[in-house]
């Protein structure tokens, strides 16, 4: 059959008019998978969240992601193909999803309505502040299995051998590389035997006699001691605001049952 030069130039007309329309489709679409688009938004979403991560955004990170958003899209349509989204196990994990994605929608949609202050935050500070009261130790330790062993560091502590020195025996790892330093400390961190033990020293003296506790024999340096106070406010401020924001939605969820019918 043929066509008239008429027919075939409205024809060639009609396919450049489609053109500018397919265009605009491909630019919307990072890929078009079995007639179902994927958004380019969806593509720069998941380039952004390894943009954060460290990874420079080139070319070929993001034909990376389009040719993992067109599995996951295959994957997606043959599953519902078999009719694997009726199956019971499936949906309750979906619903599960759907649950927890729509209850961090909630408390992100409550907290920026009642968002917590920063009068709030320093009033929480200054409360801490008024509790962070009482004395802080430096110590240094040395914890052996038996008690003979223990005192016969004592005893070379006391010809003048160095604590530090001798600390590198110790079964504690964790300091004994640092000559048995446990850093500032108040005296609740330890068990009851050893800080009795630690409090009772004078700056600069070691014990006298192996100090016992559960984990062995110890025998302990008091280095310093001071007033322990509160970190500065930038350092515990999220902590604090977190604090806060986990108080809000605790009220929610009262406020919620307070109003429900819970049978």
């Amino acid at each position: 059959m043929s066509h008239s030069p008429l027919t075939l130039r409205l024809a060639r007309y009609a396919a450049a008019a489609l053109l500018p329309i397919a265009s605009v489709a491909l630019a919307q679409n990072a890929a078009v998978v079995n007639n179902k688009p994927i958004p380019k938004s969806k593509l720069d979403e998941f380039v952004a969240a390894m943009a954060a991560q460290g990874r420079p955004d080139t070319p070929e990170l993001r034909n990376a992601i389009r040719e993992e958003l067109i599995a996951r899209e295959l994957f997606t349509q043959e599953a519902e193909k078999k009719g694997l989204a009726r199956n019971a196990e499936v949906k309750r994990q979906l619903d599960n999803m759907r649950q927890e994605i729509l209850i961090r929608a909630l408390i992100r949609d409550y907290l920026s309505a009642n968002p917590v202050k920063d009068e709030e935050v320093k009033a929480e500070y200054d409360k801490l502040a008024k509790q962070a009261t009482g004395k802080e130790y430096r110590a240094r330790h040395i914890l052996v299995d038996k008690e003979d062993e223990a005192k016969k560091l004592i005893d070379d502590l006391k010809k003048g051998a160095k604590f530090e020195d001798l600390a590198k025996q110790s079964k504690d790892t964790g300091s004994a590389q640092a000559g048995g330093d446990l850093d500032w400390n108040t005296p609740d961190t330890f068990v009851k035997e050893f800080s009795d033990a630690m409090v009772a020293l004078e700056k600069g003296k070691f014990t006298q006699a192996p100090v016992k506790s559960q984990f062995g024999y110890h025998v302990i340096r008091l280095d310093d001691v001071r007033e322990s106070k509160a970190p500065p406010i930038d350092q515990l401020r999220p902590q604090i605001r977190q604090e806060l924001e986990r108080k809000r939605v605790q009220t929610l969820q009262q406020e919620l049952r307070a109003k429900a019918k819970i049978q």
